[in-house]
């Protein structure tokens, strides 16, 4: 028997199986299966492993999606999470191109997957607060939202957590070192029902221009001297 011969509930099943790649690879071969790759029941769950991988045309953003991750830890990435004034012109240009994918790809998320449940997002080092405040608006079922490592994440997230994720139960937000005590307890006071982690969060150096490391050094010195 061919492929083709299966009926769609086979097809469907079949492609269930297969990684993003695989199903765009057979989608490719026939109109019949080219439906099936479109069907948004397949689509329900999205993982990406690295920047590139978000503008790959082998995957379909829609209302079916319910659970959305991103998460990568290459050596190639990691200067996204350099403080902006210690980078170079090369590593600055690397970043702006992984900050224009990623928000362009965070932005299409809000517009086209308003029943989105649950996010994680790791590693991302170009994750900013403002993609995140739209996200929160436009996919008000979110019920998870999992966070780490995403260093210009800043209390205004917090902030509109507490404004925008009424439906949000869970929020971890590990390794943020611009998130601060203060921002946390406001989403204690404002959500009590949210399970809220921070997992050495608000105990990390927070990122700050070399004229304010500078002040802090002196207020310091000052202290011992008194």
């Amino acid at each position: 028997m061919h492929i083709t011969q299966l009926n769609r509930e086979c097809l469907l099943h079949l492609f269930s199986f297969l990684d993003k790649n695989s199903r765009r690879s057979l989608a490719k071969t026939c109109h019949k299966l080219l439906e099936v790759f479109q069907d948004p029941i397949l689509w329900s769950f999205l993982s990406f492993n690295s920047p590139s991988e978000l503008q790959k045309r082998n995957f379909l953003l829609g209302a079916a999606l319910k659970h959305l991750s991103i998460c990568w830890y290459s050596e190639r990435v990691k200067v996204c999470n350099i403080e902006d004034w210690m980078k170079n012109n090369l590593q600055k240009d690397f970043c702006n191109r992984h900050e224009n994918t990623v928000t362009d790809f965070l932005l299409e998320v809000g517009n086209r997957c308003p029943n989105l449940l649950s996010l994680t997002l790791s590693g991302c080092g170009h994750v900013t607060d403002d993609c995140l405040l739209l996200l929160l608006k436009k996919c008000p079922s979110l019920k998870t939202l999992k966070l780490e490592n995403c260093v210009r994440i800043t209390d205004r997230t917090l902030e509109a957590v507490t404004l925008y994720g009424g439906s949000l139960q869970t929020l971890h937000v590990d390794f943020c070192r611009n998130i601060t005590q203060a921002g946390l307890e406001r989403v204690k006071e404002k959500c009590p029902s949210v399970t809220l982690r921070a997992d050495r969060s608000a105990n990390m150096i927070p990122d700050s221009k070399p004229e304010k490391k500078l002040v802090l050094e002196k207020s310091s010195r000052k202290l011992i001297q008194l």
